[in-house]
């Protein structure tokens, strides 16, 4: 699907005229989106808009990692990345930006770029600011989608770290590894982005950014924010499931420790029982009247004499 949206002059919003009609000496600028469009569709990045073929080539082989890319005909191509709210995944958002127009590309559904159109279209105030205002809403929604994200994983971290429903330890250990995966792939969204935006607010390829620097830089700073509060959340996950191996490693070092003292216990009187229980012709305890009683009162003082020992020893504690 082909859309566009062109402003005059006097500012007012035309929609879906005829990409033959956007070099019209009445239009000020235009943005054409490209929204999964057919072979046929496809064809006007180049026949009409005249890309540099390498920029087309990019548009569909997916997944390319944010970039800025110059040309010599004064059009500047940029590959964004937005974020699948379900998924986490990254999701190819491409923008051509020439002298008057921009031009976007996707081949997924945009939120962001649909609500950017909808308040060029309604807000006048906005389309005077020009393309690459436009431009600004663009990457500064798909910025804004990447927090929601960021802060649900925060929340699951702030309800595993006070155990809510008191979940056992293998349970939080794989509630914090899956929240670290996470984490994980979408760090490998945020710091492309971060890096574009660096290059973009330090560009001198692109004169009509001067004016707008303020505006660039204000996303720069949101993606720095979200990069320490993905190594934050890293951090924190990395402590957690440290202190989560030690408790478990205490735990098993306890069980070991109290199973040891009850086998060291019982070794003489194993002993003791294995000694009497082998029913030789001629040993002389086993005539005694009170041999069995005695036995039993003899082991039952040295594992009694064996327990007060070891509590003492801290064995216990």
């Amino acid at each position: 699907m082909i859309r566009s949206l062109a402003i005059t002059t006097d500012f007012t919003v035309l929609h879906d005229i005829p990409l033959k009609q956007l070099d019209d000496a009445n239009i000020k600028w235009y943005w054409v989106d490209f929204h999964n469009p057919s072979e046929e569709e496809a064809l006007h990045l180049k026949d009409h808009f005249h890309f540099h073929p390498l920029a087309i080539e990019d548009c569909f082989y997916l997944l390319q990692r944010p970039k800025m890319d110059h040309y010599d005909d004064n059009v500047h191509f940029f590959v964004m990345h937005a974020m699948n709210a379900k998924t986490l995944d990254a999701e190819e958002v491409d923008m051509f930006l020439g002298k008057n127009f921009i031009v976007t590309f996707h081949l997924h559904d945009s939120r962001e770029i649909e609500d950017a159109w909808c308040r060029l279209s309604e807000q006048e105030n906005l389309r005077s600011e020009g393309h690459i205002y436009a431009a600004y809403l663009v990457l500064d929604n798909l910025v804004d989608q990447y927090f929601p994200s960021v802060y649900q994983l925060e929340d699951q971290l702030d309800e595993i770290e006070n155990n809510v429903h008191s979940e056992s330890i293998e349970v939080l250990m794989n509630d914090i590894f899956e929240i670290r995966s996470k984490l994980l792939k979408i760090r490998r969204t945020i710091v492309p982005m971060r890096d574009l935006l660096y290059r973009v607010i330090n560009t001198e390829r692109i004169e009509q950014f001067r004016g707008h620097i303020v505006f660039f830089t204000d996303i720069h700073d949101h993606l720095l924010k979200l990069s320490e509060m993905i190594e934050s959340n890293r951090d924190m996950t990395a402590d957690m499931r440290d202190s989560y191996i030690s408790l478990n490693s205490n735990r098993m070092n306890t069980i070991m420790k109290t199973l040891t003292v009850i086998t060291t216990i019982f070794m003489p009187l194993t002993f003791i029982a294995g000694l009497y229980g082998m029913n030789f012709a001629y040993m002389p305890e086993l005539q005694w009247h009170w041999g069995y009683f005695a036995i039993l009162i003899i082991m039952f003082g040295i594992g009694l004499g064996m327990f007060v020992w070891f509590w003492k020893k801290g064995w216990f504690k």
